[in-house]
């Protein structure tokens, strides 16, 4: 199967193991509920995978490597403690708490979650001395004599032998208590997730020509050579940082995150094309509806190499614009929520009330945000969203202040307009985003009349969850034309639908 399969089976696992009856307890008790076994390949995303699990399902996530742990750091410490059996003292040996078992308790004791996951990253490395308990565990959660709280579900993960020499194949007596999922490397469902995530532009569109060098393994003269997704995902994240100090990318910097000559070789190529590209066709241009004549005229000629990265870079600048609109409009309908709040209570209260109130709800979210982030299931679009809220109570909070209002009223219709400012600056910000869009495709059309590319820009505005929201909410008749038969403005969500209902008086 691939990384989303899993992704969705576990998800399903972990919410029946929580599944409680009529009194509160768990349906499925702890003997019963077997651990998941994630197999497949390094860098395939299987730790990704957890945490994307625990932000959808909003509970806790305690991972752990188990490549480095020790009998004696696994299950803890033996001290000699003293009791009585039929009237005579005895010393007895007892443990400590498990270093991994008591990181859960402090992470229900910091988010306040009480459920999650515990997932053991490399369990088939283990070594010898603790392998002998493993089998105790994976049965009965108890490492030593401290078990896992109720409410935590187990998933381990590991690499086949041929990946790494220090595995250690399970028996069948643990195999036996382990449910086994055998993951492949997938591009086109790491595609949507690298999309998501706003990997840079030459790395997608170099997958996309080169879908066999996505990952791959093998033995060379000078030892094993390999390509992963988590190389392609490290690769993206440091262009980004050298494009912004201006350095040059070479050969040296990519081998480093790609181990494979051939790759290395072709990518780097590619990326100096990638560039290239992008200031020959002068991409803003396009996107202002202003395509030269001569570059519609190269377009229309140009290899289908070439037209598809050209394609790509014109489509990573609008999704990266449409995301930003949308976390934007997250942040706003938000924020909505809480202000409405403060319009009540400017009525007939005092500015002071009204400043009390902005720092409560400001220091309530700062405990969310803490609570997320302790648990481990804090997404980077919530943490944005949160961080925005904050400082929009805080700043507005000080505005009360060093502003003129005389009273709770005068303060919260300022307060008020300042947020319509923000709403307004969003709602010019889709036009020219929707301008975009048309400009988009009217290139697409005349340059690439009768080819698939205009399929392909379709489809990438269908499947990429920024742009399909973005368009959901606020249109685009272009993809409407060209796509009658899916009507993604069933998927508008309430708020997000149309700006105008950010209006606080609505």
């Amino acid at each position: 199967m691939n990384i989303r399969q899993a992704k969705e089976y576990i998800k399903n696992s972990v919410n029946l193991y929580l599944k409680k009856d009529e009194f509160g307890d768990y349906k499925v008790s702890v003997v019963r509920q077997r651990p998941i076994f994630l197999l497949g390949a390094p860098g395939i995303g299987k730790t990704a995978v957890m945490e994307q699990i625990a932000q959808e399902m909003g509970i806790a996530l305690v991972a752990y490597s188990m490549t480095h742990h020790t009998r004696q750091s696994a299950l803890g410490l033996p001290f000699i403690t003293e009791k009585t059996y039929g009237g005579t003292p005895c010393q007895v040996s007892e443990y400590t708490m498990s270093e991994i078992i008591a990181s859960v308790y402090d992470t229900m004791e910091q988010s306040g979650i009480r459920e999650g996951i515990l997932f053991l990253d490399e369990i088939n490395c283990v070594s010898e001395t603790l392998a002998p308990s493993m089998l105790q565990f994976l049965q009965y959660k108890v490492f030593g004599r401290h078990r896992v709280p109720e409410g935590w579900v187990i998933v381990t993960a590991g690499n086949p032998p041929e990946y790494n020499r220090s595995v250690r194949e399970f028996d069948v007596v643990t195999l036996d208590r382990l449910k086994v999922l055998e993951v492949e490397p997938d591009y086109a469902v790491w595609k949507e997730y690298a999309g998501a995530k706003h990997l840079h532009g030459a790395v997608l569109n170099y997958l996309d020509l080169k879908k066999e060098h996505f990952y791959c393994m093998e033995m060379t003269g000078k030892g094993r050579s390999y390509v992963t997704a988590r190389g392609w995902e490290d690769l993206s994240e440091i262009l980004y940082l050298y494009e912004e100090e201006q350095l040059p990318v070479e050969e040296s910097l990519v081998g480093q995150y790609l181990r494979n000559e051939k790759v290395t070789k072709e990518f780097t190529a590619y990326y100096d094309l990638y560039n290239k590209y992008k200031k020959d066709y002068s991409i803003s241009d396009i996107l202002e509806g202003r395509a030269s004549a001569q570059a519609i005229a190269r377009a229309r000629e140009a290899a289908f190499d070439e037209r598809l990265s050209l394609l790509g870079m014109l489509m990573d600048r609008v999704q990266a614009d449409m995301g930003e609109a949308m976390e934007r409009a997250d942040y706003l309908s938000d924020l909505k929520k809480l202000l409405r709040t403060a319009g009540e209570k400017a009525s007939g209260g005092s500015k002071e009330e009204l400043s009390e109130l902005l720092e409560k709800q400001a220091e309530g979210r700062k405990r969310l945000l803490q609570s997320l982030k302790s648990a481990n299931s804090l997404s980077d679009g919530d943490y944005k969203k949160h961080r925005s809220v904050i400082r929009f109570l805080e700043e507005s909070r000080r505005e009360l202040y060093t502003g003129e209002a005389a009273d709770a009223e005068q303060a919260y219709q300022q307060l008020k307009q300042r947020f319509s400012g923000r709403v307004e600056k969003l709602r010019k910000e889709t036009v020219r985003i929707q301008a975009e869009l048309s400009a988009l495709f009217a290139f697409v059309e005349e340059a690439f009349a009768g080819g698939n590319e205009l399929l392909i820009l379709v489809t990438e505005l269908t499947v990429r969850d920024a742009s399909a929201r973005f368009i959901a909410a606020f249109g685009c008749p272009e993809y409407q034309k060209h796509n009658q038969e899916l009507m993604l403005s069933e998927r508008s969500d309430g708020i997000l639908a149309q700006i105008d209902k950010l209006d606080l008086e609505g």
